[in-house]
């Protein structure tokens, strides 16, 4: 929980006015500053649906609404658990994905903290609502237990869903194990809900690599809590049909004029966008950087995001016998994405490569984008519809570029 950088504490500035009080569960609300970097956490063993529910108890949520899909309906039972014990004010099952994330655009308008889950299809489904959440500057947050999207129908981890959120102006973060998955959704909201900020926040860990895989992870004590949200702190005034930029239903702006129903999205797109850039500076306080690197300095690199980091690390074991010397930049946020921080880490490489749970490599794409000289950048391995990615594969991928030669694991007895 403590996080240091040349002995310094990195911290976010907070205030809050019920700060030291108790809630009904006689939980103290504790400045964040507190909270992450001052508290002593106790280790336990749970799986990362489990892990879910102990953020949620902690994060002083208001409304909470929940649709089965799997692999996040366990997570969300385990929430409904939470309601029951008191620790949200309201709780149900939508309708469906799409009207879930309806109801929760309605909740975080009346000035709750708001929590749901959803995955595959599910995403897909709702994905009409994450758009109006961030023109809308609701610091909404949803965990996206990614698992396969298309036909013919898996529901093993897939991380294609994660590339149709990347341009709704939601902050996206990828969570690697289950102690980054905790750690994220508490600092999250508080990200989410800074006023110069203000968007909604987007959670993301590969569904059962994560959520039903049994973990070890450092939890604070359950009697303090993150301060609750204040809507009064938001940018954006209260909806109500007289006040824009959230007034949608009487005099809208397209039967004003063209040209002002143009201006006022055109410039309403760029706030939001400047409110992705503008969380930088707190996501970098609080994950203690965008970026992780170990050993940077190696001329070949391995890229990645989420449990596909995992399997990078136990590649670079194995090359590491074979005398082979390879790096590791983690990449926490995607959006934001850290340009500066790929380009620093990756300056020297001669061969970065991006290991990828899904088959439209994505983040290649994004690193790609971003990179000069980005022949450097090899987009593989990436499998697909829940297939595992041995280590062995990665290790293949690396021989093949540098040219050296090695018995292929498929032909291994």
């Amino acid at each position: 929980m403590n996080k240091t950088v040349d002995g310094n504490r990195r911290i976010i500035a907070s205030q809050h006015v019920k700060i030291g009080q108790k809630n009904r569960k006689d939980q103290t609300y504790t400045d964040p500053n507190k909270f992450f970097f001052e508290t002593e956490g106790k280790a336990q063993f749970l799986t990362g649906s489990e892990v879910i529910k102990e953020a949620i108890r902690l994060a002083s949520v208001g409304t909470s609404v929940a649709y089965p899909i799997t692999p996040q309906s366990e997570a969300a039972a385990l929430i409904g658990e939470l309601f029951a014990e008191g620790y949200l004010d309201e709780y149900f099952r939508g309708e469906s994905e799409f009207a879930v994330m309806g109801q929760c655009a309605g909740a975080a308008f009346g000035g709750h903290r708001v929590f749901t889950t959803t995955a595959g299809p599910g995403t897909l489904r709702a994905i009409e609502n994450f758009p109006m959440w961030a023109g809308a500057r609701l610091p909404i947050q949803v965990c996206v237990t990614c698992r396969g999207i298309n036909s013919p129908l898996s529901i093993q981890p897939d991380t294609l869903e994660m590339h149709y959120l990347l341009e709704t102006g939601m902050m996206v973060w990828h969570a690697e194990t289950a102690q980054d998955l905790f750690d994220y959704i508490l600092k999250g909201f508080i990200v989410a809900e800074q006023p110069d900020v203000h968007l909604p926040i987007a959670v993301c860990c590969d569904g059962f690599f994560v959520t039903h895989t049994k973990d070890t992870v450092v939890l604070p004590p359950t009697d303090i809590c993150l301060p609750p949200y204040d809507p009064y702190k938001s940018p954006v005034p209260a909806m109500d049909m007289e006040c824009p930029p959230v007034r949608m239903m009487r005099d809208p702006f397209v039967m004003k004029s063209n040209y002002i129903s143009y201006a006022t999205h055109a410039s309403w797109q760029q706030e939001v966008r400047g409110a992705m850039e503008r969380s930088r500076k707190h996501a970098i306080a609080l994950l203690d950087g965008l970026v992780d690197i170990e050993n940077g300095d190696q001329e070949v690199l391995f890229v990645t995001s989420g449990t596909a980091v995992s399997q990078s690390r136990e590649a670079i074991r194995l090359l590491e016998k074979d005398g082979i010397k390879v790096g590791l930049v983690k990449i926490k946020t995607v959006r934001p994405f850290p340009t500066e921080e790929i380009r620093e880490a990756t300056k020297h490489a001669k061969h970065i490569f991006v290991p990828e749970f899904n088959m439209a490599g994505w983040m290649g794409r994004e690193i790609k984008a971003i990179l000069p000289d980005n022949e450097r950048v090899v987009t593989a391995p990436h499998v697909a519809g829940g297939m595992t990615m041995p280590s062995e594969v990665i290790v293949e991928q690396v021989k093949t570029t540098l040219g050296i030669a090695f018995e292929p694991l498929a032909q291994r007895g």
